[in-house]
């Protein structure tokens, strides 16, 4: 009986062996061929990812942008690579192709506001709406100049001096008012005169100031307009262009110059004033 056993065993052991041997090549080969495929796969994503930063940086692409790509096509070409590896040791992918999908729809569902935040980005980044250094305000009421752009949100330095981080999700989505992207801005500002006044004489004195101002272009030519008969005065709009980095000296300057050449001429800049009249109800 226990030789019967034995026996038994003994067959069991050799068809094992038997079918180690028929297998040992085949796995062999197929450990080797993987290993080539990871070694020659990471030396070509190398090779891929350090001709790609040299292009991104011919074309002057954003900072932040350069980093998320390259960050992107890299992990993309080790998942390819992994992928490619596995199956060449015979595993079938398909398990982990589910796995992928179901884990991205959680990951998708569960981050939302940060996915839109990422699209803002990547919109914000590539399509560069503003860039560094430029002042901003968006429809929300947020205004600064930008500091930092990245994937996620926008730094922004108030003239307060106060740093505003704005989800990317919020600046894609809104109206954007870029003040320094022309590189000029033009000041327009009302000066109210009085009924009595000579309209052409104050126009020529606002215009003759303009042209004493340094930092006032000439081209597009300065306009002083009459815009409105107000309740207690005519306004005059003032509209003057200067370079950016003037432009805020001029705007002072103006409305200080303005005011004293009107001055100067007689012309009254009225104010609102209201008669109150106190009646006695005894009488």
């Amino acid at each position: 009986m226990e030789d019967l056993e034995f026996k038994e065993v003994q067959q069991h052991w050799d068809k094992f062996l038997s079918s180690a041997m028929d297998w040992a090549p085949r796995i062999l080969t197929a450990i080797v061929s993987a290993l080539l495929i990871y070694l020659i796969g990471s030396w070509l994503i190398r090779i891929i990812r350090r001709v790609t930063e040299k292009a991104f940086k011919r074309r002057q692409m954003e900072v932040s942008l350069q980093r998320f790509l390259i960050n992107l096509i890299t992990w993309v070409l080790n998942i390819l690579l992994f992928i490619v590896v596995v199956t060449q040791l015979g595993v079938q992918t398909s398990a982990f192709v589910a796995i992928i999908g179901a884990a991205g729809l959680a990951i998708g569902l569960a981050l939302q506001g940060s996915l839109a935040n990422f699209a803002g980005g990547i919109l914000i980044l590539l399509l560069k709406p503003f860039r560094v250094g430029d002042f901003i305000t968006s429809e929300s009421g947020v205004s600064g100049t930008v500091q930092e752009i990245d994937i996620f949100n926008t730094k922004l330095t108030t003239p307060q001096n106060q740093r505003v981080v704005v989800p990317n999700g919020n600046l894609s989505n809104s109206g954007i008012t870029n003040f320094t992207h022309m590189g000029t801005r033009r000041t327009w500002f009302d000066i109210g005169v009085s009924y009595d006044t000579d309209l052409k004489q104050a126009k020529e004195i606002l215009l003759d100031t303009i042209k004493n101002n340094e930092y006032a272009m000439e081209n597009p030519a300065p306009q002083v307009v009459v815009t409105e008969l107000g309740d207690s005065a005519i306004n005059l709009s003032v509209r003057v262009t200067a370079a950016n980095e003037n432009f805020w000296t001029m705007h002072e300057q103006l409305l200080i110059d303005c005011k004293a050449a009107l001055d100067n001429a007689g012309i009254e800049i009225p104010f609102p004033q209201r008669d109150i009249h106190i009646r006695d109800e005894t009488e």
